[in-house]
């Protein structure tokens, strides 16, 4: 027996099965623990420290020690997907939330001499800030701005992106640190925008009304080659990104207000797309500052089709706005539909909620990292074959988190939404009860 004390929690739970790893011991017992390639050591979601009890856990694998030397790990990190307990251990789960996963990226950045990368740079501006502030109290106007900050974070974070500087009332978000193609990183960065301007029109809709206040902002991103490190003093070097499409994307940002316009791309950006893929409109000719010719800047209206990303990650925060809410109604529901399901829970449907809320967050998270998606739906289906989910409860439960999707969002559900989270779920579905590998043909 072994018994593992969750320090950030406060919680010990015991394990009999000495084939069981600090993963699969913590999604037993419903305790939320990141995992977005489901397991496989492909990602590093799952990392812990170990506060005690080293001895009592499996040496790290060969998989394990190549993540470790290329991050830089302290022997006390490991990952919770590739060791085994064989005695007491008291750990620390290090990744909290899916908005703290894309911070691992800076792990993979150069210390010292930069190197050269393909980047989409995003710079959000807010509109009137010296005005704003001069007719709200401090205290007041502290509360907006954090709020501000969460919600045009949000959607950088859940497109594959790293929050670079917050400057004064300015966010610069970056995309494709970690590599990725020209045309995704691009892709991301505007769907991001897009996510960014549905968020502030929510923001003001429904939590800045009470203070008589509307937010408006201005965004411009670019794409091209900058130099990207960890540089400065021996002692105190920041991660930092330079070089001429920073400036440009920076300048992009200062065109929006004199264009009247919220989001403004560069030619290198549309040009990265697929054609039919944006909605452009206006067309802007401008000489920017050190520059001998015009540039052609492009108004984004949204995208052409239903982007199922966008609608996933912009209606996620009103879905588990009240998670527990949510839950409770989910499988009241999936129990009033197939009974047979109750018997799969033994107990602690509060926990059990808290696990689903989580699951579905990470999910909506890691569409922008479609290749750990895929590995983690996969070994989710596997583990819920195990537990004794069977292949008809699948159209009950998206029925069911249809239903209480549409109840959640009230007046806000739009047939983009809908088309959006069928096109998810199906997806999710079919990854999940094809989790065996084909068998070979015999020829």
């Amino acid at each position: 027996m072994a018994n593992i004390l969750y320090t950030g929690i406060n919680h010990c739970v015991e394990s009999f099965d000495p084939d069981s790893t600090l993963l699969d011991i913590s999604l037993e017992n419903k305790i939320p623990h990141l995992h977005e390639c489901g397991g496989n050591g492909r990602c590093t979601t799952c990392r812990i420290r170990v506060i005690e009890g080293h001895q009592n856990l499996s040496p790290r694998t060969a998989l394990e020690r190549d993540t470790a030397h290329l991050r830089k790990w302290d022997p006390s990190i490991r990952l919770a997907c590739q060791c085994y307990p064989k005695g007491d251990v008291s750990i620390q789960r290090l990744v909290w939330a899916s908005a703290e996963v894309n911070k691992l990226q800076l792990e993979t950045i150069p210390e010292g001499e930069a190197e050269v990368r393909s980047i989409a740079t995003l710079f959000c501006d807010m509109r009137d800030f010296t005005r704003i502030t001069s007719q709200n109290l401090p205290y007041d106007m502290a509360h907006m701005i954090n709020r501000f900050y969460t919600v045009l974070g949000d959607p950088i974070l859940m497109n594959n992106g790293i929050i670079y500087q917050y400057v004064g009332d300015e966010i610069i978000g970056i995309f494709g640190t970690s590599g990725g193609s020209r045309e995704k990183n691009c892709h991301d960065a505007v769907r991001a925008a897009l996510g960014m301007q549905y968020a502030i029109e929510r923001l003001n809709a429904f939590e800045l009304k009470d203070f008589d206040t509307k937010f408006r902002v201005g965004i411009g991103i670019n794409f091209g080659k900058a130099f990207i490190g960890h540089l400065g003093h021996p002692k105190h070097r920041q991660f930092t990104v330079l070089g001429d499409p920073i400036n440009m994307a920076s300048r992009i940002q200062g065109c929006t207000k004199e264009a009247d316009a919220t989001i403004l791309i560069s030619q290198s950006i549309l040009k990265s797309l697929p054609e039919e893929t944006v909605d452009i409109g206006r067309v802007i000719r401008k000489q920017m500052a050190g520059k001998d010719f015009e540039s052609e800047l492009y108004e984004v209206k949204g995208f052409l089709k239903t982007d199922m990303n966008l609608e996933l990650q912009s209606s996620l925060d009103l879905i588990l706005k009240n998670e527990e809410r949510f839950a409770e109604r989910f499988y009241e529901k999936v129990f009033t539909r197939a009974p047979g399901v109750r018997a799969l829970f033994k107990s602690d449907m509060a926990a059990q909620g808290r696990l689903l809320t989580h699951m579905l967050g990470g999910i909506v998270y890691s569409l922008s990292r479609p290749e750990f998606l895929v590995m983690g739906l996969k070994s989710l289906g596997k583990s819920h074959e195990r537990y004794g989910v069977r292949p008809e409860y699948y159209p009950i439960v998206k029925e069911v988190l249809m239903e209480s999707i549409k109840e959640e969002m009230g007046a806000l559900y739009t047939d983009r939404l809908e088309e959006a989270w069928n096109q998810a779920l199906d997806f999710i579905t079919e990854q999940m009860t094809n989790w065996k590998p084909r068998e070979m043909a015999v020829v």
